[in-house]
């Protein structure tokens, strides 16, 4: 760990958990930490430091973790990711609308933290980032879709799920927001149907890709485009 090293900044109001998370981020991640424990100054915090990602949890005292999630998009596009032990759905799907890059539900894995931050910076700081990846070729007017140069035979609802995940690569979308850009008449489809053009889709890319897995499952979320 040296200065140039990322800062996270850690927003938990429980000691040992924030003490925990500090001490894995910096032995095991070699990243510079920065904690504070109340929603309000981590407003002030983020502003002062320009940390590279925030670790943000979902109950705090003074201003909680969704209006400061809120805050800091309106202001910055730099990765946040949300902890939690609130695991209804409701919660998690609210908290990826509002621009969170990922969720950490309570009781956590350390290492899986350390692995969830470093994935993030990852995307963060790639090439596809914030826009659509240079490997793909979207003409919406054509209704056609390129990747690596090899053209895409898509079915219209594999079109729609492709130019849906190709504007924010790297963002997860449920499948009850999947549904809604698959159809136009927003019909009640199951979530087996989702799963079964996201697997055809992800077979196609694949196979462009020459073997590369462009479409990641994220437990209990749903999907993303890694680009």
């Amino acid at each position: 760990m040296t200065e140039t090293s990322p800062l996270i900044l850690i927003v938990e109001d429980e000691p040992k958990i924030a003490a925990l998370l500090e001490d894995y981020l910096q032995a095991k991640g070699g990243f510079r930490t920065l904690h504070v424990d109340r929603g309000d100054t981590a407003l002030e915090a983020f502003r002062a430091h320009s940390p590279a990602l925030v670790l943000l949890d979902l109950m705090l005292p003074g201003l909680d973790g969704i209006e400061v999630c809120k805050q800091i998009r309106a202001e910055s596009e730099r990765p946040i990711i949300m902890v939690t032990a609130r695991v209804e759905e409701i919660d998690r799907l609210l908290g990826l609308e509002l621009g969170a890059d990922d969720y950490i539900c309570k009781p956590f894995s350390p290492r899986e933290v350390v692995a969830r931050v470093k994935a993030v910076l990852r995307r963060a700081s790639g090439p596809s980032a914030g826009k659509a990846s240079k490997r793909l070729e979207i003409d919406e007017e054509a209704f056609t879709a390129r990747y690596q140069g090899t053209r895409l035979s898509l079915t219209p609802v594999e079109f729609a799920l492709l130019r849906t995940f190709s504007a924010q690569p790297g963002r997860v979308f449920s499948r009850d927001q999947l549904m809604n850009e698959m159809y136009d008449d927003y019909r009640v489809v199951s979530d087996r149907a989702v799963d079964t053009h996201i697997k055809n889709l992800r077979r196609k890319l694949s196979d462009a890709g020459e073997g590369r897995e462009l479409i990641e499952s994220v437990y209990g979320l749903g999907y993303r485009f890694l680009g």
